[in-house]
């Protein structure tokens, strides 16, 4: 059995036992960040397929910060 990521915790926690509209994604789009919902994040995503889970720096629930990358 292989063990979840954080991220997948994270968002595997969001979107079955929590309010996924509290969370918010940053992620690297070229040079720029991009904040979006949660929601949003999974659609323009595409479930990871479009946006890989390398380029997001930053999850927030509300203001509290849930997942940084290290050097961001």
């Amino acid at each position: 059995m292989t063990r979840k990521g954080r991220l997948e915790e994270i968002f595997s926690k969001a979107l079955y036992a929590d309010d996924a509209a509290l969370y918010s994604v940053s992620y690297r789009d070229f040079e720029n960040i991009v904040e979006v919902s949660l929601q949003e994040f999974l659609m323009l995503s595409e479930n990871f397929t479009l946006i890989p889970q390398n380029r997001i720096l930053l999850v927030k629930k509300n203001q509290q910060v849930l997942y940084q990358k290290h050097g961001y």
